[in-house]
């Protein structure tokens, strides 16, 4: 596994984890560290969409 495959899979699980806490709890664990849509947190967003991307490519694979 390559090591943009990990970090592609680092912010697929980070975006899971924030998502999975939004729906049970209520709560945006991005929001809450790095502000509501400050530069970085739409940054951090942005990487966990480009990575989800990435992680569709990683299911066709060999």
């Amino acid at each position: 596994m390559k090591i943009i495959d990990k970090i592609a899979l680092v912010l697929i699980i980070i975006g899971a984890i924030n998502w999975g806490l939004i729906g049970i709890f209520n709560f945006n664990l991005v929001a809450a560290i790095f502000g509501d849509m400050t530069l970085i947190s739409r940054i951090i967003y942005g990487l966990v969409g480009l990575s989800g991307l990435w992680g569709i490519k990683l299911l066709f694979d060999d």
